[in-house]
């Protein structure tokens, strides 16, 4: 029985990292989270501050993310075994999702 091996791009994975970072830089830097969690009926300041406090547990999956995605490009040993660099891009996709969904839940609650 011959095995089918799938190869994918690793810009693939790059651009899913890029663009869930860039979601999650709007979400905190810009506003975004502001307006989707704090715009209506309560006192901005005290939602704010609360958004902020869900904001920065979140920006540790961030970190991680990222620090995640940065390994898989820049580390030689990685850019050389394709199958480190899909477990670190992997890593980094899964810990972005993450800190989106740490950031959605966390401002449900926020509400």
């Amino acid at each position: 029985m011959a095995r089918v091996q799938v190869r994918f791009s690793p810009i693939i994975p790059t651009i899913a990292s890029f663009l869930l970072a860039a979601l999650w830089g709007l979400s905190v830097f810009a506003g975004w989270g502001l307006e989707a969690f704090c715009a209506g009926g309560e006192a901005t300041s005290a939602c704010s501050q609360r958004l902020g406090t869900v904001s920065t547990v979140s920006g540790l999956f961030a970190a991680l993310a990222a620090c995640c995605t940065a390994a898989a490009w820049l580390l030689p040993w990685s850019r050389q075994d394709l199958r480190v660099f899909a477990r670190l891009m992997g890593a980094g996709v899964v810990f972005w999702i993450a800190a989106e969904g740490v950031l959605f839940v966390g401002g449900m609650l926020v509400r």
